[in-house]
């Protein structure tokens, strides 16, 4: 494309730090192997794609590395404990803030190097609350992080913890930008399939819905929650939850009021704009709520093409639409990177 225009939420990126403690450790994503990357790289692919900005993400398993990518179970530190975070789970791993702090840093100096072209998502070294708490600071206020990244369960605990209550205060507090990104769930792998094939999707719903029924998108309104992938399935079944939850699990919450948390959600279209997913997602998720992902690396350039084929021409776009999820809808989360008269 001559003009790139659209904003990509769902890009990733590929510390040196990162890869390399991974690789020594024989760890992968989900089952999912890590990609090379690089700056060149990631500016090729984007203007290839018609995309301008990308905003980075380091994706699962994350800065908390508790085992391998088979690993079930929940981390032996309670989020709250003074040693949670301050041991790891796998001998010769980094401590999570160390390596947290490393990889903020290496994508704040891609997005300060490259200021139009990328963006950055900061990792915080769950569970461990009151050390991401100290790194969300530090990004945000030091870094100029444009949002934190925060894994769908870190060690088996999800968004909705109670232990969580101080971060999601102060995300709120400061209006953040969260993107949530799926990890693989505390289960084995399905045999010959690996974690982002079938289980993110599940574990971006799983976690989503944790954090309505524990009331989190009730209490803080001001944060602005990005679930990727579409939602996972979501969109899909949110009446299921709405409708279930208001008769049988908690029948003092209406069925309008879970259906009002889950849309507050935002939701990126990265491997989910598709001719079956599509209708859903537009029907479920509120104007100016749905934005543009791609995945890449860890999906690659094919799979971008092969999404923004549909995205591109699917025909129940509303007048207007399809230019906000490219980057109208981003813009208005980042305002940093509308263009001048958009």
């Amino acid at each position: 494309m001559n003009s790139p225009r659209r904003i990509d939420v769902h890009q990733h990126i590929v510390p040196p730090v990162w890869a390399k403690v991974l690789g020594d450790l024989g760890l992968d994503s989900g089952g999912w192997a890590i990609p090379a990357w690089s700056v060149a790289d990631a500016i090729a692919m984007m203007d290839e794609q018609g995309i301008a900005t990308g905003v980075l993400s380091v994706t699962a398993p994350g800065v908390h590395l508790t085992g391998s990518t088979g690993s079930t179970g929940n981390s032996p530190n309670s989020p709250n404990s003074p040693n949670s975070g301050s041991k790891s789970g796998i001998s010769g791993a980094p401590l999570p803030q160390a390596l947290a702090r490393a990889v903020n840093e290496y994508g704040a100096e891609v997005a300060k190097d490259h200021p139009t072209r990328f963006g950055s998502f900061a990792s915080l070294p769950l569970p461990d609350v009151d050390a991401a708490l100290e790194e969300a600071a530090y990004a945000l206020d030091t870094l100029g992080a444009d949002g934190v990244v925060l894994l769908s369960n870190t060690a088996g605990r999800y968004l909705g913890d109670p232990a969580y209550e101080p971060l999601w205060a102060e995300l709120d507090r400061r209006a953040a930008v969260v993107f949530v990104h799926p990890a693989q769930p505390p289960m084995p792998l399905l045999p010959g399939t690996p974690a982002p094939l079938a289980d993110y999707v599940f574990d971006t719903t799983r976690t989503a819905v944790n954090m309505v029924l524990n009331g989190v998108l009730s209490r803080h309104r001001q944060v602005k929650v990005i679930l990727s992938h579409g939602g996972g399935y979501l969109p899909y079944a949110a009446y299921r939850f709405s409708g279930l939850t208001s008769t049988v699990l908690d029948p003092e919450r209406t069925s309008d009021d879970v259906i009002r948390d889950l849309k507050r959600f935002y939701f990126d279209t990265a491997l989910a704009a598709s001719p079956s997913s599509l209708p859903a997602l537009m029907e479920f998720a509120e104007p100016g709520h749905v934005l543009y992902g791609s995945d890449w690396p860890f999906a690659p350039q094919e799979a971008g093409t092969y999404y923004n084929r549909f995205l591109e021409t699917y025909p129940g776009f509303a007048p207007g639409q399809a230019a906000a999820i490219d980057r109208g809808n981003a813009e208005a989360l980042f305002p940093r990177f509308a263009r001048p008269g958009a």
